[in-house]
């Protein structure tokens, strides 16, 4: 595959061992769904780098960050890569606006203009009525929302969304989606999203990747999936 993700991954933990293939084009959104327990997050700890890999290579847009072959191995902070986890974790000490432009002026861009971009991030994502506001004034799906912002705006190659919509309640979850796709698809990387949640999978994914006991057990569409599934699993996470 010609940029994106291409990932293969061992990971050995005792009796828990990870091996899997995660391949996403630019543009694309994978879900990765399985039981707790299943190896989903140890899956995107290990592309992020913040993981060990005991076999295998991460390939970013044909850059080689990990290769365990060549003893190749990217450190986390040179990684192209943003991670967006179930806490938002928000600098509480800032605003919204500061707590978007703060990514910018890592990568180099001067006060003015950083904050200038993230209004204007923030004015595409529908989120300008709370530039002023501090992460404690926000609900938790404002600061999902506003997470995603800040790390998009340092325009990373791969997101990974680490069960994003799990702390957030189950009646504000389908607007919060619909949000997130919007964001989604204007970004012009790849994503891997993690969630116990079919629907989650439903409105963002463009392909689920089924995990079990740290194997891949199922890939493809979730229409397809839930067509003809590959075991007692796939129809118990995904439906029918």
């Amino acid at each position: 595959m010609s940029g994106g993700l291409d990932a293969t991954i061992r990971v050995d933990r005792g009796a828990f061992a990870l091996d899997v293939a995660i391949s996403v084009a630019p543009g694309r959104v994978v879900a990765l769904m399985g039981r707790n327990g299943a190896g989903k997050s140890t899956a995107v700890a290990a592309v992020a780098g913040l993981i060990a890999i005991d076999g295998g290579r991460v390939v970013l847009d044909d850059v080689v960050l990990e290769d365990v072959a060549a003893r190749r191995s990217v450190p986390p902070e040179r990684r192209p890569i943003g991670v967006v986890q179930q806490q938002a974790a928000l600098f509480p000490h800032l605003g919204v606006l500061d707590n978007v432009a703060f990514g910018l002026r890592t990568q180099g861009l001067g006060r003015r203009a950083s904050r200038d971009r993230a209004d204007e991030l923030l004015t595409e994502a529908g989120l300008a009525g709370f530039r002023d506001r501090r992460p404690a004034q926000l609900s938790g799906g404002q600061a999902a929302r506003v997470a995603l912002v800040r790390t998009l705006a340092r325009e990373p190659a791969l997101v990974l969304l680490d069960e994003p919509l799990a702390a957030i309640d189950a009646e504000l979850r389908p607007a919060l989606r619909d949000a997130i796709r919007a964001q989604l698809t204007a970004f012009a990387g790849s994503a891997v999203l993690v969630t116990h949640d079919a629907r989650d999978a439903e409105v963002l994914a463009d392909e689920v990747i089924v995990l079990d006991a740290g194997r891949v057990i199922q890939r493809g569409p979730l229409a397809g999936l839930r067509a003809a599934p590959a075991a007692p699993i796939v129809t118990s996470l995904l439906g029918s």
